[in-house]
């Protein structure tokens, strides 16, 4: 995690010994003193997943214990906005994870209509640094349809090798590392709420842009190495903490043209002052949502 400091740290305006400080604390001090600081959530347990049946004897079934080794593999899934109630019109956040490198991108759409998630992948894959190679969702009714079966089916005539799979039923563990970024990148961001006015999805869109931004290029994250069953217990390996930009970069999959595209990017990304602005449309977004909940009940 030291080169992720370092990263930060030439944006930080500090002192010489305040930055030799922070330099060498200790995650577990870390922790320790954000621990008052951080705000308490809870997950909760319900879904919008409806099972899409038509399609599933043509979309086989992923296999769990297939080593991914390069860019490109892709865990999709929907998150809803729904505020307790499916009823009705609402906002869903559909998020892109790479399971090699943990690259995430998140789009907001109207709805989970299968033509509207179907232009969400669209415009993620013009974002995403690498070649999608594999798509793997669940078996909900957005991805399972003939819309997405067609673009795929087309896709893997073009690219040979491509595939196309989905996870067993009611197993979320089979998407797990996008399953998490559920967590840290819809619900620690947006939260629980009920968002239902289809003039906010832009606006959500332009602070995920900026966050996933952030969290690609500046946020590292432990890799699962390998687990073993040692008696009673799983004993898990992990890798040392690096970016998603890091792993990319050191795949080897990427053209050079690439590599130029991406490093330009971060290094004109100042953290601190991205993280401003994130904290800035959140509260755009929060004034918008007030706003039309305010005009609605007057």
């Amino acid at each position: 995690m030291q080169a992720s400091f370092e990263d930060w740290f030439k944006w930080y305006e500090c002192d010489a010994q305040t930055k030799a400080n922070l330099l060498k604390i200790s995650p577990s001090t870390i922790d320790r003193i954000l621990k008052p600081y951080r705000a308490q959530y809870r997950r909760r347990k319900r879904t919008g997943t409806k099972p899409g049946t038509l399609l599933k004897t043509l979309i086989p079934i992923k296999l769990l214990d297939r080593s991914i080794e390069r860019p490109g593999f892709i865990q999709a899934d929907t998150v809803a906005h729904c505020g307790g109630s499916l009823l009705g019109e609402h906002i869903w956040s559909l998020t892109f994870t790479d399971e090699f490198t943990g690259w995430t991108e998140i789009r907001g759409i109207w709805g989970k209509g299968s033509l509207g998630v179907l232009n969400a992948i669209k415009d993620i894959e013009i974002d995403l640094p690498f070649e999608m190679v594999a798509f793997n969702s669940d078996n909900g009714s957005e991805f399972l349809n003939d819309h997405l079966y067609r673009y795929f089916t087309d896709k893997a005539q073009k690219k040979m090798g491509f595939k196309l799979s989905r996870s067993r039923p009611y197993k979320k563990n089979d998407n797990a590392k996008v399953e998490q970024k559920n967590w840290t990148h819809v619900r620690k961001l947006f939260g629980y709420e009920r968002f239902d006015r289809a003039m906010l999805v832009p606006v959500m869109n332009d602070v995920y842009r900026d966050f996933c931004r952030l969290q690609n290029y500046y946020m590292p994250q432990m890799k699962l190495i390998r687990k073993e069953r040692v008696g009673s217990k799983i004993k898990r390996q992990y890798d040392i903490p690096k970016t998603p930009f890091n792993r990319l970069m050191e795949s080897g999959y990427l053209t050079e043209e690439m590599k130029v595209k991406i490093q330009k990017i971060k290094d004109e990304t100042n953290p601190f002052h991205l993280s401003k602005q994130i904290q800035e449309k959140l509260e755009f977004f929060y004034k918008l949502l007030k706003k039309d909940a305010e005009e609605e009940s007057a």
